[in-house]
């Protein structure tokens, strides 16, 4: 019997679900699905420069399979420029941070939402 999957955190959802070339709009052309946890590491080590330590330590899970989700969506971006196929984020094994999360000060969405960490960890204020 396989392990269950274990979630991952997500701070959030992208605004935009589908990417792709404009000016091909030809019907029955492949679409790439990248999940929301390939979206999020794409997000926090590439737009928020983040080492793949302190991704894994946001979203709960282990260096190892962080580098293993950031390969995936890495290919599946690669693919999605090169060969212009369409890009759809969906699905996956996560769970959204909440508004309680945020409200009480979760180190990892407050430091998101409102700003840098101060060298002793705790959100700067």
């Amino acid at each position: 019997m396989p392990r269950p999957r274990k979630w991952r955190r997500v701070c959030q959802l992208p605004e935009s679900d589908l990417f792709g070339p404009q000016q091909d709009q030809r019907p029955g052309r492949k679409i790439l699905s990248m999940t929301v946890e390939e979206y999020e590491t794409i997000r926090l080590i590439d737009l928020e420069g983040l080492t793949q330590e302190a991704c894994a330590d946001r979203m709960e899970v282990a260096r190892t399979t962080v580098q293993r989700i950031y390969n995936d969506a890495r290919k599946k971006l690669a693919a999605s420029l090169v060969e212009g196929h369409l890009l759809k984020i969906e699905g996956g094994d996560y769970k959204l941070c909440d508004e309680v999360d945020q409200q009480m000060g979760c180190g990892r969405c407050r430091r998101h939402r409102f700003g840098q960490v101060s060298q002793q960890g705790s959100p700067s204020e």
